[in-house]
């Protein structure tokens, strides 16, 4: 048995070296950061409410009768809500040239969308993880190709499809934005691709499968939000898109937005198919905007955690 007692040595610091400990923020400090942050949330606010007074305006004009239009504001709903009606939007839907330029703009964002999708991830795969010469030269010019408007484009497309006799029908309108969504969508996809880990690539060629299983197994399921994200952006921008209908498209083939340009011609007359019309122009992309919202989410945090 030891004699000596164990004995407790306290802990030495060099001097000078003891931290020291700040006092909290006093009252004053904590009241004006509460102050800050509600003055920015109601900035905020303010800001999206006076954002949306225009599609509010439009909305309620598309719930108000011509003659109301033509005496007064849409702000006087506010006294008069039993003034609005639905029947601008039965006579939009009865309206044989605005139900066929819905559909026409249906035909035209759908295969465009696809196609720009499925286009851009096949060229992005090659570009993010296959070794070939001038790899890095075909992404700096699809960098480059983003960048060129679409205004340039027009009289050599245009002389092109009267060539081919596609010009003034829908698959002249879809090729053109084929043609100009590709070059955004290979950049974005390649650019999601190649943050993919590379130990999963690799494990995958390791186990025999080759490129094309690769890329269907693990390289797509992996970029499901880019996918997604890039779609709606393609679907949105064509929808959206006047100055290629007004161009490519016949009267008869012509999208939503073409027709309603027309009807701008006599504004105060045609204002009962204009507002319901441009509303429901709006109520497609939003939806699905809306319902893609997560992918926009995953999308962007994608490639930050490794």
């Amino acid at each position: 048995m030891s004699i000596f007692a164990p004995v407790a040595v306290p802990e030495l610091q060099p001097a000078g070296t003891e931290p020291a400990v700040r006092p909290g923020p006093g009252p004053a400090v904590r009241a004006a950061r509460r102050l800050g942050r509600g003055a920015a949330q109601l900035a905020v606010v303010a800001v999206g409410l006076w954002w949306l007074v225009p599609t509010v305006g439009l909305a309620v004009t598309s719930l108000r009768s011509p003659a109301d239009n033509a005496d007064t504001g849409w702000w006087t709903v506010l006294g008069e809500p039993t003034r609005l009606t639905l029947r601008n939007y039965q006579g939009l839907l009865a309206d044989d040239r605005i139900t066929r330029a819905l559909w026409n703009t249906v035909l035209i964002s759908v295969p465009a969308t696809l196609l720009v999708v499925a286009i851009g991830a096949a060229a992005a795969y090659p570009l993010a993880w296959l070794e070939f010469r001038g790899r890095h030269v075909v992404t700096l010019v699809l960098a480059g190709l983003i960048a060129v408007p679409v205004q340039v484009a027009i009289i050599p497309d245009a002389r092109v499809f009267r060539l081919l006799g596609l010009s003034g029908s829908i698959p002249a309108v879809v090729a053109f934005h084929v043609a100009f969504g590709l070059p955004f969508a290979i950049f974005l996809l390649r650019n999601f691709f190649a943050e993919i880990p590379p130990d999963l690539i690799e494990a995958a060629r390791l186990d025999g499968g080759g490129e094309l299983a690769i890329f269907r197994r693990v390289v797509l399921p992996l970029g499901a939000p880019a996918l997604a994200s890039l779609a709606v952006f393609q679907f949105v921008w064509v929808w959206n898109d006047l100055v290629v209908a007004l161009v490519f498209a016949r009267s008869d083939h012509a999208p939503i937005t073409s027709v309603l340009q027309g009807q701008m011609r006599s504004f105060p007359s045609n204002i009962d198919v204009i507002a319901p019309g441009a509303l429901v122009s709006m109520a497609v992309p939003l939806l699905a905007f809306f319902l893609f919202q997560r992918f926009f989410q995953h999308s962007m945090l994608a490639g930050t955690v490794r």
